[in-house]
């Protein structure tokens, strides 16, 4: 269930109607998350029956973690920009049936592009040398955003801050990936995975585990969603506590 590959509308401005958060109010105000978990549970109670605390804590760590990772994959695949990623210059509004998010706006004006792009002029731009380069701004930048974000909702979900940093690495090399496999091209989703997870890079937990199978591309999850604790629900295909290291 956690597994589904929800697609983000990515914007450049809160519109005037509609509920949008800023990922800062949520990491300034961490009660913020218990109002999500809420609603949450209230969703899960009446899909399964249970809401079980260990799997709203696990959906709303993937589910923020997803904001920052994909908005970073998106860019670097499509534009090759990283934004900046400062939790002030995102927000993301959740969808009013199932409470994911379902867009996200970038509200900062900088961004890191390489020497070639038309934008490479203008103040807000910072011009680095080369793709590898602009992977670790990437790197660097999502690594800043999730650190406030396991400081803020480890005392919250009591999830380990192993587990935290193993779902940070998940979201990142997943949306990297999907962000080639959305735009047809999933090859080039692959290769950007492992240009921006090139090795280990702590704090994130793993280098890409991105692996060509008989059946395709598939990937080994670090972190566990807890999806598997509602009723009738199994392991996710690439749960670590089924598949070996």
């Amino acid at each position: 269930m956690a597994a589904r590959q929800d697609r983000l509308e990515l914007r450049t401005d809160v519109p005037a109607t509609g509920t949008w958060q800023h990922c800062s109010d949520l990491l300034d105000d961490p009660a913020r998350f218990d109002v999500w978990r809420k609603l949450l549970g209230e969703w899960l109670r009446a899909q399964f029956g249970e809401a079980p605390d260990r799997t709203t804590a696990g959906f709303v760590m993937s589910w923020y973690l997803h904001v920052p990772a994909f908005t970073g994959a998106l860019l670097l695949h499509h534009e090759r920009r990283v934004p900046t990623l400062r939790p002030g210059e995102l927000a993301f509004r959740l969808c009013p049936d199932r409470p994911h998010p379902e867009g996200v706006a970038v509200l900062g004006e900088e961004f890191y592009c390489l020497p070639g792009d038309p934008a490479a002029g203008l103040p807000q731009a910072t011009v680095v040398a080369d793709e590898r380069a602009l992977a670790a701004v990437l790197r660097a930048r999502y690594t800043a955003h999730a650190a406030r974000f396991v400081q803020a909702y480890a005392p919250l979900s009591r999830l380990g801050r192993r587990m935290l940093w193993a779902a940070a690495t998940d979201a990142l090399d997943s949306t990297l990936w999907w962000s080639g496999l959305y735009a047809g091209d999933e090859d080039a989703g692959v290769a950007d995975a492992r240009l921006v997870l090139d090795g280990h890079h702590p704090p994130l937990t793993a280098s890409s585990r991105l692996r060509r199978t008989e059946h395709g591309w598939a990937r080994r999850r670090e972190s566990c969603c807890f999806s598997y604790l509602l009723p009738e629900q199994p392991l996710c295909d690439g749960c670590p506590r089924t598949c070996r290291r």
